[in-house]
């Protein structure tokens, strides 16, 4: 297992020194793993003429199944954590960017209330990111506000959960503030500041408003960020205009620094989904989360029965267990965007 840890980590991290920062070992150490490995199997599993550590093709084929092997056996020490009932073990919850900043540390409070001595991770990605956490098992469930990969749509579970508002949100000083609602014809006097083309809340903003009657190729992006806090104080600043989810923005209207500018006609919304992989081992942290937490949240008409999300080869009337292997002293670990 070693052995394989240090094979992904040089993997990942490009080079032998970097690794061994990585694992807190020395440098010699993992060399020295490496070597015994390539021994043991007659074959070099790195090509060590340039200037990065590159896998050979035996290599690579020792990654793939290397990599399948670790998460077994993460999946089988977070099986046995689970005997002691939830008096540990590990939730991993996994999030796209606006539900993982602003919804899911609220959920994850609760829960801890409860279960103080569960270890919780929330993973902050991509929607596509995390939906291959979710299938791979590295992640018990997760919250996503876009799409499941075409490739992934028979391997998973998706239910809706809860529906998000998308505001159009205003400087308190900007004329149109003072209005009580505005016309489509004012968004394209507006300068826009918002995420990248490729997000997933930017395309579903350009899509409402598509269908909205408002031509989105007409609307000026002045800039583009990469966060909406920055989107937010960037607006907060007088820089432009943003759309955002109204979940992000409960602080700054309390405080009255941001004004949201109701659209005439227009209401954009999109659907929260809960997304699992069925045919995973359901752990007992990750079945107390489904049923305790979940339903606290959910505001979708057609919202989820926790027990769908239970019900499974896997997993027993008492939500017995599924996936990686962490010391159970509780806590909450975030794994940030990248």
């Amino acid at each position: 297992m070693d052995q394989l840890r240090i094979l992904k980590a040089i993997a990942t991290e490009g080079s032998f020194k970097r690794a061994a920062d990585t694992l807190y070992v020395s440098q010699p150490a993992v060399s020295l793993q490496v070597q015994n490995l390539e021994k043991q199997l007659s074959v070099p599993l790195f090509d060590r003429g340039g200037r990065k550590a590159q896998l050979t093709e035996a290599g690579h084929l020792l990654l793939n199944y290397g990599e399948k092997i670790i998460t077994l056996c993460q999946e089988t020490c977070r099986a046995i954590e689970d005997l002691q009932n939830l008096q540990g073990g590990t939730l991993i919850v996994g999030a796209s960017q606006t539900t993982g900043t602003y919804l899911l540390p609220r959920m994850i409070g609760m829960f801890r209330q409860q279960y103080p001595d569960v270890t919780v991770q929330l993973q902050v990605h991509s929607t596509r990111r995390t939906a291959w956490g979710v299938a791979n098992g590295q992640v018990d469930l997760a919250i996503i506000g876009g799409e499941v990969p075409a490739e992934l749509q028979e391997t998973l579970t998706v239910l809706p959960y809860a529906e998000d508002e998308l505001a159009l949100i205003l400087p308190v000083f900007h004329p149109l503030a003072q209005a009580e609602t505005i016309q489509k014809e004012d968004l394209y006097k507006l300068k826009f500041i918002s995420l990248d083309s490729q997000s997933t809340i930017r395309k579903v903003i350009d899509k409402v408003l598509s269908q909205g009657e408002i031509d989105t190729k007409r609307l000026k992006i002045e800039m583009e960020l990469n966060s909406i806090e920055a989107i937010k104080n960037a607006v907060q600043s007088g820089l432009g205009a943003a759309f955002v989810s109204t979940t992000a923005i409960e602080k700054e209207l309390e405080m009255n620094v941001l004004h949201i500018a109701p659209i005439k006609n227009v209401e954009i919304r999109r659907v929260l989904s809960v997304i699992i992989n069925p045919n995973r081992y359901r752990s007992k942290a990750s079945a107390a989360f489904i049923r305790e937490v979940l339903p606290q949240f959910s505001t979708h008409p057609d919202a989820l029965d926790p027990e769908r999300l239970l019900t499974n080869p896997y997993s027993t009337a008492n939500g017995d267990r599924q996936t990686d292997n962490k010391d159970s002293k509780g806590g909450i670990e975030i794994d940030p965007v990248t």
